[in-house]
């Protein structure tokens, strides 16, 4: 899909990878919408490259709907969405204090696969209203932000795991699901990158953490997501995966 001139909506936009990822869609002539938590940087953001700004919490599925619904309006339409809003914890399935907690591992699968399943669905729905492009009949682009952890995960992200896991595995059943419209669905798996959650990490601890990668080893950048993510939405035979964006990372055992 061609992005100049598209409508495109990222959440979790207002910071990081997806602040990278609209402005490099802004930059290659998008009209985007940034959703982001009220009190973050979104408005300065999309401000910044002449975009729009709807507050949300991606955890209250109702809020959500009616922000895309906004964002669509504002845009006049929908092609492309891209979500990195998530989170995680950490916690053992049993630790010194009893047993990981139900309540934490329900938050953060609806903070990570839930609120994506949710994104994901109402966006298809806008979408399907466009009209067919050619020569293929596409009509949007759904990109997702899984981890390496799905397939990775180390001790205590039993729940952070699980619900990647989750964003991972409903890619091709989604796509599957969606590809009579001509919708697309593809999920990112990122190692770890430079964003507000690392910025502390001492340089050490960076190191170690970053070891085991193959070539470079370093903590992804956000432009480095952000690229792919306009290559998945330029390229219409990328359906349906999950894209390891890891530096060939492989953990060994912790």
């Amino acid at each position: 899909m061609e992005i100049k001139g598209k409508k495109a909506v990222v959440f979790g936009g207002a910071s990081g990878m997806g602040r990278a990822t609209a402005e490099l869609l802004a930059a290659r002539g998008a009209e985007v919408a940034v959703l982001d938590r009220p009190a973050s940087a979104g408005a300065e953001v999309a401000a910044a490259f002449g975009g729009s700004f709807h507050p949300v919490d991606v955890t209250d599925s109702e809020a959500t709907e009616s922000a895309l619904s906004a964002a669509v309006d504002a845009l006049g339409g929908l092609h492309v969405s891209v979500t990195t809003a998530g989170g995680g914890s950490v916690r053992r399935t049993l630790g010194k204090d009893g047993p990981h907690d139900l309540d934490t591992f329900r938050r953060v699968l609806d903070l990570n696969a839930v609120a994506t399943f949710n994104i994901s669905r109402l966006a298809a729905a806008h979408m399907s209203r466009n009209e067919p492009e050619e020569p293929d009949g596409e009509r949007g682009v759904i990109v997702n932000t899984s981890s390496i952890a799905a397939f990775e995960g180390q001790i205590g992200q039993v729940a952070y795991s699980a619900a990647k896991a989750a964003i991972a595995g409903m890619s091709l059943t989604m796509a599957r699901d969606l590809g009579s419209l001509g919708i697309r669905v593809v999920a990112i798996a990122p190692s770890l990158f430079e964003t507000g959650a690392t910025e502390k990490i001492p340089t050490e601890i960076r190191a170690a953490l970053v070891k085991d990668a193959a070539f470079p080893r370093r903590l992804g950048r956000p432009d480095e997501y952000a690229k792919l993510a306009l290559a998945i939405v330029d390229n219409p035979m990328l359906n349906g995966q999950c894209l390891r964006l890891d530096a060939g990372q492989r953990f060994g055992p912790r």
